[in-house]
C-alpha cells in the first residue's frame, strides 16, 4: 500500500474542514509523516505528543483547532482531547475496523458526548478513521480553496475528501443512530 495515503488523509481531512486552523496537535508515537503533511499548510503550527494518557491529561484547554490522534480512544483520554480542542475543533482518530461493530459503537457513543458530528471516512488504504467535529461538517464545510491549493500531494484532493465519507448501506444500517452526520 502507498505510504503517502494514510498521512495525507489523516491530516488534510480535518484541516480542510476547519474554517481557520492555526494550531494542530498530533498524538502519535511515530509522527514524522503526519508532521510533513501539516507543514504543507504554511500558516499552521503543529505540536506532537506521544500516545499516553499523561501527555493528554496535561494539555491546556481550548488550545487546538484540530487534533490528529493515533491513540485509541477511551472515555478519559477523549474527555481530555475534547477539552484541548477549541469550540469548533476537529478530531481525526484511528479506530477499530468498522467490522468490529461493538467496539466502534462504544467509541462513537463516547465521542457523542463531546462532538456534534461523528463520521467514519475511508483512508484510501483499506482502513477508516473517524472524524469528530464540534461544529463543521466534513462534506458540507470543506474549504475547497485550501484543499486545491496544497502542493505536492499524491492522493488527497477536493474530490477525494467528500468521497471518503461514502459508506455502504450495510455500514449505515449497522451504525444507524450512532454515526452523527
Amino acid at each position: 500500500m502507498k505510504s503517502f495515503i494514510y498521512p495525507e488523509m489523516m491530516v488534510h481531512v480535518p484541516l480542510c474542514t476547519s474554517k481557520n486552523p492555526k494550531n494542530v496537535l498530533i498524538v502519535s508515537d511515530n509522527a514524522e509523516l503526519l508532521i510533513q503533511e501539516v507543514q504543507r499548510h504554511s500558516d499552521i503550527n503543529a505540536e506532537v505528543i506521544g500516545c499516553s494518557l499523561d501527555a493528554i491529561r496535561d494539555l491546556a484547554a481550548a488550545q487546538y483547532d484540530a487534533i490528529v490522534c493515533e491513540m485509541g480512544g477511551d472515555a478519559l483520554s477523549l474527555a481530555h482531547i475534547s477539552r484541548a480542542l477549541k469550540e469548533d475543533g476537529q478530531l481525526s482518530i484511528v479506530h477499530p475496523s468498522l467490522e468490529e461493530v461493538e467496539a466502534n459503537k462504544e467509541l462513537m457513543k463516547i465521542l457523542g458526548n463531546y462532538f456534534k458530528i461523528i463520521m467514519p471516512y475511508n483512508l484510501g488504504n483499506g482502513t477508516t478513521a473517524l472524524l469528530a467535529s464540534k461544529e463543521y461538517h466534513p462534506t458540507a464545510d470543506i474549504i475547497l480553496q485550501r484543499a486545491d491549493m496544497l502542493d505536492g500531494l499524491s492522493y488527497y484532493n477536493c474530490d477525494v475528501h467528500p468521497a471518503s465519507f461514502a459508506t455502504p448501506n450495510y455500514i449505515r444500517k449497522e451504525y444507524l443512530g450512532i454515526i452523527r452526520n
